[in-house]
């Protein structure tokens, strides 16, 4: 995807179209994202996860408009079955320059992040690998495209200013025994078109197959994992799968992982694209506007939103 060879294309198009159709899940290497980069950003887990409870409380996601910030243990709840997710989070999103008027006029995706006070080098580094993400996510909408046989800049109209919603996240180890409704993070499908997924070296990752069954997604160093999101199941009528994954630290230590979400435009109305309708295939959902969609799934999941009380900043 990074060259002009045509039929180079046409081929990781084939590959992609196999592994969204029959998997949902797939790892990618060659890349273009430095290895340095994303050592970098890893060292600055630690860093924040390790500040006072009381600075990161000061971040808390409630305080903010655009649900970036901080996230205690087992504020979220991903499985509606679940008693919530044994992590620590700290989110950012794609925020617009102030007077930007798809700022004014959406507060709640491209509203100012929330930052540590006093962690010096900390932002710099997150928004260089959150830029880097940004750009990984364009080429990938480019090989969905193909692998859809629309044309390479199909999605570039309806994702130029995307929302893209990256976390730090932290997952303590759980030793002893593992109340199943209690996990790192529990059994779920993501919100976006896809997810972009860095993890570094302790496993925890499963992904449920066709046939029920829990499998392991291991770190590979020098790849990301790549999965259908809940918009692109949706956008293609379910021809490309949305799959169930959860995480379950066992290593007897921190497991740090970094997804990037990356959706479309918030005003992008998500209907079955060309080619995915057909008489065997009838149209399955409504009509939705990106931005709606995700807010929703986000209402479901964070404890602070349930409780009725309104983000403030």
């Amino acid at each position: 995807m990074l060259g002009d060879d045509a039929a180079a294309k046409r081929a990781l198009a084939a590959e992609l179209r196999a592994a969204c159709t029959e998997i949902g899940f797939f790892y990618i290497k060659n890349h273009g994202v430095a290895q340095s980069l994303i050592d970098d950003t890893f060292a600055q887990c630690p860093r924040f996860f390790g500040l006072p409870l009381d600075e990161k409380m000061a971040m808390h996601v409630r305080t903010s408009v655009n649900n970036s910030g901080y996230t205690p243990l087992l504020e979220e709840n991903t499985d509606a079955t679940g008693k919530g997710d044994l992590h620590e989070a700290f989110d950012m999103a794609r925020e617009r320059p102030e007077g930007d008027p798809d700022r004014a006029a959406h507060a709640n995706h491209y509203g100012p992040n929330l930052w540590p006070a006093d962690l010096p080098g900390f932002r710099a580094q997150v928004e260089a690998y959150y830029a880097a993400m940004l750009g990984l996510g364009r080429r990938l909408f480019g090989a969905f495209a193909l692998a859809l046989d629309l044309p390479e800049d199909y999605f570039t109209p309806l994702t130029d200013k995307h929302t893209a919603i990256m976390r730090l996240l932290s997952y303590p180890s759980q030793d002893g025994p593992i109340d199943p409704k209690q996990i790192g993070i529990g059994a779920h499908s993501d919100y976006e078109c896809f997810t972009i997924l860095c993890q570094e070296s302790v496993p925890a990752l499963q992904v449920r197959n066709t046939d029920g069954q829990w499998i392991d997604a291991p770190p590979i160093r020098g790849t990301f994992v790549i999965n259908i999101g809940d918009q692109m199941a949706r956008w293609t009528n379910d021809l490309f799968a949305s799959t169930l994954h959860r995480a379950m630290n066992t290593s007897g230590r921190a497991r740090y992982s970094i997804p990037c979400f990356v959706g479309s435009n918030v005003d992008t109305r998500i209907e079955a694209l060309p080619g995915t309708v057909t008489a065997d295939r009838p149209a399955k959902y409504p009509p939705v506007l990106a931005g709606d969609y995700v807010q929703g799934r986000l209402d479901a999941t964070y404890a602070y939103r349930q409780e009725g009380t309104e983000p403030v900043g």
